[in-house]
């Protein structure tokens, strides 16, 4: 897959989940076999205005590969304006989020909520692209509810004023996460326009990536919730599509080193404090399937300390071995 002069190896790529896709976690997708990572969505407003922490977002490692940065807002001045300040941290594509359900973004204009507004949204990224000499990607959704189902029409817009290529979530804003993702629309935009379209929704293996591309015709896919306590899910994927070959998933004490380097990554990138407080929430994910998981889980839930998360990891090479 290339998007423009950009070439890609392999088939699927890390979503932009905000609170999740830091540094670490995306440095670590790559080393597995994502063909290309987002950052987590940052506010034009934010950004333009000096905020340090819209900044810090924008931070990228150098074992990512391709990386793109992903901008949200709904002014289209001030998104081209954001998507210049981008440059400064040297992505190699911008992406404009289309497609956020969270409220605080979808209710103040951005994200999601510009699937309402088909013309603005083609102004904004007439704006960007037209602000930067990068590809200027978007990620949309189906639409905002079922009976506003415009991705097609959107996508036509988008690729009119300059897009790249377009992700499309196979889910309504109204859905949010809950339901299955409608694979009929992301082939009808595939058909739709002349530019890549990469499928997301409910991948979370081999088969339904497979099964997406097969359904829809798409030039990749995009992994997100499928990736939490699996990055090798990346391996797994390029494996089976290039190949045929099913890698069978990874040894508990793979596993477990694979979760305290990426919690050490965090430690190194954030600090202790904010690293142990995020790695809550992605050490929980890796203690999934285990016996004695919920226990482990509530001890997870109160780690102050990386020393901590290595006595849990401890004790659970120890019991489960």
């Amino acid at each position: 897959m290339k998007i423009k002069d950009i070439e890609f190896c392999g088939f699927a790529f890390l979503a932009p989940m905000a609170g999740i896709a830091d540094r670490a976690f995306r440095e670590l997708c790559a080393r597995f076999g994502a063909a290309g990572t987002v950052s987590e969505m940052v506010s034009s407003k934010g950004l333009v205005m000096g905020d340090a922490k819209s900044a810090g977002l924008l931070r990228f490692g150098e074992e990512e590969g391709v990386k793109a940065a992903q901008i949200f807002g709904d002014d289209p001045e001030i998104m081209a304006r954001a998507a210049v300040k981008c440059l400064e941290f040297k992505p190699d594509i911008i992406d404009i989020n289309m497609g956020c359900p969270a409220p605080k973004v979808a209710m103040n204009g951005g994200g999601a909520s510009l699937m309402k507004n088909p013309e603005l949204a083609g102004e904004i990224m007439a704006a960007v692209s037209g602000a930067v000499s990068i590809p200027v990607t978007a990620k949309i959704r189906k639409g905002w509810d079922d009976g506003s189902v415009n991705a097609v029409e959107l996508a036509q817009i988008l690729e009119k004023n300059g897009a790249s290529a377009i992700t499309v979530h196979g889910r309504t804003r109204a859905q949010m996460y809950s339901g299955k993702a409608d694979t009929e629309i992301i082939r009808r935009v595939k058909e739709a326009v002349s530019i890549p379209v990469i499928g997301n929704g409910d991948i979370t293996d081999s088969q339904s990536a497979a099964l997406m591309l097969e359904k829809t015709g798409c030039d990749a896919v995009m992994v997100g919730r499928g990736a939490l306590g699996n990055p090798w899910i990346f391996r797994q994927i390029n494996a089976y599509l290039s190949s045929g070959v099913t890698v069978p998933p990874p040894s508990l004490e793979e596993k477990m080193a694979v979760m305290l380097g990426q919690i050490r990554k965090t430690k190194e990138y954030k600090g202790e404090y904010t690293a142990m407080r995020e790695a809550r929430h992605h050490a929980a994910y890796y203690t999934k399937g285990l016996r004695g998981g919920a226990k482990y889980r509530a001890e997870i839930s109160g780690l102050e300390t990386y020393k901590q998360l290595e006595e849990i990891t401890y004790r659970i090479l120890k019991e489960n071995s």
